[in-house]
């Protein structure tokens, strides 16, 4: 691994962190995921608390920070939307001081980027986003660590996502390409794409790395030669239940099915941050399918239980670079 300290550093979105830190990032959760598997204890951190704070609920976050801070020897507190008073009753910047005197880290899942920066400034101690409406920076550790996995490096790769890249997987995905030297391309309609700031921002850093950065409206044309094909959900947590129309009547040609897969060849990957409505064994994937006359949304069960399939290898990943983040900032 290479020599790059990041103790007491706040871990808050790719743009912060340099290609070598982010490399670190990587390199230690593939290193932490071996020890684990070999049964080899890792509890770096005994004696040591972090509070999760949860304003939009997840399996797959809090499993992964709780897993991983056991395994690291710490103790962990989870505060819920109903377990905190945090932006309610108490202002950001007063929960981040009074959490900071208690624990040693602090993450954040919630709603405006602003309020995990504001909680960074105010906490002492360092504070990791777990999700924002803009940023999801933790996703894509678990997302380059998969595709390294598999195809041995990240640079040169190329990345279509499919659907919407306005908020945190596509700015995230875009970000992490360019500090990465991965070709990104957001396949979607011209109003589904990030904004023209970061899009210039990913632009300038894509220029020094070798990545580019580029936006299609053909989903089969983008398809081929695509290392890893990427989508998400239309429509996320929080968002209002009528914006369905909207996102279907406009998405629906950019879901990630047979035709699509077949034209970034037999090589390609398919890649989700989950949940996922590939079916109808949901209770929303159902009842959306069932309004809209669907079989599943942005992904085709065909594809999402196919063999290019890495959803759950990237799923477990999750909790393997949280984990490094969390060992390499305390």
């Amino acid at each position: 691994m290479e020599n790059v300290s990041l103790k007491g550093r706040d871990f808050l979105k790719l743009l912060d962190l340099t290609p070598a830190e982010i490399n670190y990032l990587i390199d230690l959760a593939a290193d932490l995921k071996a020890k684990k598997k070999a049964g080899i204890p890792h509890a770096i951190h005994q004696g040591k608390n972090v509070a999760l704070i949860f304003e939009k609920t997840s399996t797959r976050t809090r499993c992964s920070f709780e897993v991983a801070a056991r395994d690291l020897g710490m103790g962990v507190t989870y505060l819920d939307p109903s377990g905190s008073q945090i932006g309610r009753k108490e202002s950001i910047a007063d929960t981040a001081r009074v959490l900071g005197s208690m624990f040693d880290g602090i993450e954040y899942r919630g709603f405006g980027q602003q309020i995990v920066e504001t909680l960074a400034k105010y906490a002492k101690v360092p504070v990791w986003n777990g999700l924002t409406d803009e940023f999801h920076p933790t996703q894509i550790l678990a997302d380059f660590l998969t595709i390294r996995e598999h195809f041995g490096t990240l640079k040169g790769k190329k990345l279509v996502y499919y659907g919407d890249a306005r908020f945190n997987m596509g700015n995230s995905l875009m970000v992490g390409c360019a500090k990465m030297g991965l070709h990104f391309v957001a396949c979607s309609p011209e109003e589904y794409r990030p904004s023209a700031d970061l899009v210039a921002t990913c632009k300038k850093i894509a220029a020094e790395t070798g990545a580019t950065i580029s936006f299609e409206s053909d989903p089969i044309k983008v398809a081929q030669g695509a290392d890893a094909i990427y989508t998400d959900v239309w429509v996320s947590m929080g968002e209002p239940v009528e914006v369905w129309d909207e996102r279907v009547k406009a998405l629906a040609p950019y879901q990630v099915n047979g035709a699509v897969m077949g034209a970034a060849g037999k090589d390609a990957i398919f890649l989700h941050c989950l949940p996922a409505y590939h079916d109808k064994n949901t209770a929303i994937g159902r009842e959306m399918c069932e309004r809209f006359g669907r079989d599943a949304m942005e992904v085709t069960d065909e594809v999402f239980e196919g063999p290019a399939s890495l959803v759950f290898e990237e799923a477990e990943n999750r909790m393997h670079t949280i984990k490094a983040v969390m060992a390499a900032t305390l």
